[in-house]
């Protein structure tokens, strides 16, 4: 399986997002990070991302006469990098998408389902909105976001900081109008 197959599948892509941060995880604490998915299913996906390098032994113990794994994420691995994300199809991205969303939708639910959540104190937002861009817009808006995420893409666990999934979602609803066409006239035709 490639990077690509792999990353398109919504348990796998909660376990990489668990995995995020520079922490290391064994496939027991990914079963508790993800209680509504099987244990067993849990361990065959760990096993895969394993498999690929996607996740990379950090340190193994022994534990009641069993050898416990704890387990990084390979960073650069698990990445979509802009020339893989260039040579997928319309299906491949359907199939991300929909992975993304499920993943998305899985991490809320648990969230949701957890003792004490709450959330207005947790900061929760959902918000969406369309915007009018030029491609130049576009492109500044896009950098400016990308320089706001990677300014907080290294910060490590620590005293205070908790985890947070962030996702952007950013497509065009219409079609991009006609060079030198007046927007307004073409969305009345």
């Amino acid at each position: 399986m490639d990077t690509l197959e792999l990353l398109l599948h919504p348990v796998r892509l909660r376990i990489v997002h668990a995995m995020s941060g520079g922490r290391t995880r064994t496939t027991s604490d990914l079963c508790a990070r993800l209680p509504d998915v099987p244990k067993t299913t849990v361990y065959r996906h760990v096993g895969l991302l394993a498999e690929a390098g996607l996740l990379e032994v950090a340190d193994e113990q022994r534990v009641h006469g069993a050898v416990e794994r704890h387990y990084r994420l390979s960073r650069e691995r698990a990445t979509i990098d802009a020339d893989a994300a260039a040579s997928m199809s319309l299906d491949d991205h359907r199939q991300g998408f929909t992975a993304a969303m499920a993943a998305l939708h899985a991490e809320f639910n648990t969230y949701l389902d957890r003792d004490g959540a709450d959330p207005t104190a947790d900061s929760v937002g959902y918000r969406q909105g369309t915007i009018w861009l030029n491609p130049d817009e576009l492109t500044e808006m896009i950098g400016a976001l990308s320089d706001v995420f990677a300014s907080r893409a290294a910060n490590e666990p620590a005293p205070g900081r908790s985890p947070h999934l962030l996702s952007m979602i950013l497509f065009p609803t219409e079609k991009p109008p006609r060079h030198g066409s007046d927007p307004q006239a073409d969305a009345h035709r």
